[in-house]
């Protein structure tokens, strides 16, 4: 991934009325099971972006804490490895959104597809750019970096996607 700067690497979609998703796309310097790892084992997970406790397999329960001070409890509906993840969070309740990760090789690279579906729209531009933060922070951990402040950067990107956002009125 490069060095972030002003380069967006997320778009914003409507789904309905009430509610949108937010997809992030990049390329890894690394392999296709290093970046599994990396997004699905709570000791590398917790390096930047969240503590993750619970049953951690396919149909299990688990509690996220993110690095952007959200938390909430998800099911694991799909583990596929090392290719795709999906967790749904609040299921059955009108918070119910789920976040899909699909990983492909890229070379001697791994592309990487995060996508959260059932965002409100309202919020769609704060978790843009905070999804943006996460996986620049996952960018600069797998290169043996310190993921940087997350809110400082998170501010930073919210005008950008906050511009994204208005596109989808």
């Amino acid at each position: 991934m490069s060095q972030p700067g002003n380069r967006l690497v997320g778009s914003l979609r409507r789904i309905d009325d009430v509610a949108g998703a937010i997809r992030m796309e990049d390329v890894y310097d690394t392999d296709i099971e290093d970046l599994w790892s990396a997004i699905t084992e709570p000791s590398r997970l917790a390096r930047w972006i969240a503590t993750v406790e619970g049953d951690l397999c396919l149909g299990g329960r688990v509690h996220v804490s993110f690095t952007s001070d959200s938390e909430g409890r998800g099911r694991i509906d799909v583990c596929d490895a090392p290719r795709r993840l999906l967790v749904t969070f609040d299921a059955g309740t009108p918070e119910e959104n789920a976040i899909e990760a699909i990983l492909s090789p890229a070379g001697d690279q791994t592309r990487l597809v995060v996508e959260q579906r059932g965002i409100p729209l309202a919020e769609l531009a704060a978790h843009g750019a905070g999804w943006q933060t996460h996986v620049e922070d996952l960018a600069a951990y797998l290169a043996g970096r310190e993921p940087g402040a997350w809110r400082v950067r998170w501010v930073e990107l919210t005008p950008a996607y906050e511009q994204l956002a208005t596109s989808l009125t």
